[in-house]
């Protein structure tokens, strides 16, 4: 069975305050009933011990201070009766018959000295009452004593009227509690419902959609929660889109990449086949026919390494590298494409600098890195570099080419992303894998990377290596 929050709230509300008043009533009616009765008999007590107290100094007939202390008690709605040791009546101011019929533990206790005290008595009298007996010795012999009663109709009324008083502020807080209740309950059942509405617009694909925030309760809290969450949905959507799209032009590039090596080794071959190529030319058409061959290696090596550096099936080597000598053999390796752009390559690296990496991975992070510097820089210069510092090792890669705008030096890292839409210009890394396999790379030794750029000025591509 559903039940709505607005009446889940009200019931919780309106149960802890009728169960609070509940227990806070029936504790403060026994706390106000057992005061008022202790009270009667703490005054009844204290009057008896007059009595007997003037009784005992007075010398010969007592009977005219029995008589003031009647009328002064009369007024008070006490009256007071004198007994013997036998329970016979010898003076009252309302009893004319014997005493109350006491059992045998109350006389055996009256009779040793104790005061005996009833705070309601309903049966031994005509009339609800509050009763004290006071034992009363001479020279140590128990002679009798004095009995002090009250009706307890005035403190019975007193009780009735607190009674009545908490009853009412029972149900004065339980209309404030109702009301109360009810206003909370509605203001955060409006806001539950507007969380799941927004809800149900983020599950139909809507990522415009916001909720008011207040940090004052965890609702408020939640819907800032859900806030940050739709925007990294609208995130990942728009990644998830940018990748879609970046994978629907991956594979139109993997089908011009592929396909145009493929058609000519394959035109080279059904050449040879069929003798349609002179002999002076079958050197030529062998050798584009291996350069188009190592280019399709290349291209699926690319992939297959992107691969397995993303599921971390990579196992690194790592040793201590002479910076130098390795920036001087990729400084080498890379004169003659740099040559064909008008550009120079300048090492700037102190002799005494070494980093701790696998040669192999790193050689392929800095030629990486080298090349797109080259492909982007036409007659300008690019520095290697490299110096020490006290946690590690930084390599700079520095050119003097085209740059980039903010925006593009986000998506450099992703993968299929590529900063030109030319696939015929591009040395290294035809399907926009270069990059994102360099930092996953470096990730993987434990470094950093990043790129300081400015359009039409030039790229650094600065790389930090641990020493361990």
């Amino acid at each position: 069975m559903k039940i709505k929050y607005f009446y889940q709230q009200l019931a919780s509300h309106i149960s802890v305050i009728i169960i609070a008043f509940l227990i806070l009533s029936l504790l403060f009616s026994h706390f106000v009933e057992q005061f008022v009765y202790d009270n009667k008999t703490e005054e009844l007590a204290s009057y008896g011990q007059s009595i007997l107290r003037d009784i005992e100094q007075v010398q010969g007939s007592s009977r005219d201070i029995l008589k003031s202390y009647g009328h002064v008690l009369e007024e008070r709605d006490i009256q007071y009766s004198l007994f013997n040791e036998k329970s016979a009546i010898i003076y009252s101011t309302e009893l004319k018959t014997p005493l109350i019929e006491l059992n045998e533990e109350e006389w055996r206790a009256l009779q040793g000295g104790k005061t005996i005290t009833v705070k309601q008595e309903f049966k031994r009298f005509e009339q609800a009452v509050t009763f004290v007996l006071l034992p009363y010795f001479h020279r140590n012999q128990f002679i009798g004593g004095v009995l002090l009663t009250s009706p307890i109709k005035g403190s019975r009324e007193v009780i009735s009227q607190m009674n009545s008083y908490l009853i009412y502020t029972t149900f004065i807080a339980l209309a404030i509690a109702l009301v109360m209740s009810g206003l909370l309950s509605t203001i955060n059942g409006r806001r539950i419902k507007r969380l799941q509405s927004a809800t149900a617009n983020v599950s139909q694909g809507d990522y415009s959609v916001r909720i008011p925030t207040a940090g004052v309760d965890e609702i408020g809290e939640l819907a800032g929660d859900f806030n940050r969450m739709v925007e990294k949905l609208k995130t990942s959507a728009e990644e998830i889109e940018n990748l879609e799209n970046r994978r629907r032009q991956f594979m139109a590039d993997v089908s011009h990449e592929l396909r145009t090596p493929l058609t000519t080794i394959r035109g080279i071959i059904e050449g040879l086949h069929n003798d349609m190529i002179s002999e002076s030319e079958k050197e030529r058409g062998l050798q584009l026919a291996s350069s188009e061959t190592m280019r399709l290696i290349r291209l699926v090596n690319e992939n297959l390494d992107y691969e397995k550096i993303r599921s971390n099936q990579v196992t690194l080597l790592k040793q201590e590298i002479q910076l130098g000598e390795l920036l001087e053999i990729i400084q080498e390796q890379l004169e003659e494409a740099a040559a064909e752009r008008g550009d120079q390559i300048t090492v700037e690296v102190s002799q005494e600098v070494s980093v701790f990496a696998d040669y192999d991975r790193l050689t392929q992070v800095l030629i990486n890195i080298a090349k797109n510097s080259i492909q982007f820089t036409e007659n300008g210069t690019i520095w290697l570099r490299g110096y020490a510092q006290e946690d590690g090792t930084v390599i700079e890669i520095e050119d003097t080419g085209i740059g980039m705008d903010p925006e593009e030096i986000e998506k450099i890292w992703s993968r299929f992303y590529k900063a030109i839409d030319s696939r015929t210009t591009n040395p290294y890394g035809e399907f926009g894998l270069g990059l994102s396999i360099v930092k996953q790379l470096v990730t993987l030794h434990g470094g950093t990377i990043a790129v300081e750029s400015v359009k039409g000025e030039g790229t650094k591509f600065r790389i930090e290596l641990p020493n361990e």
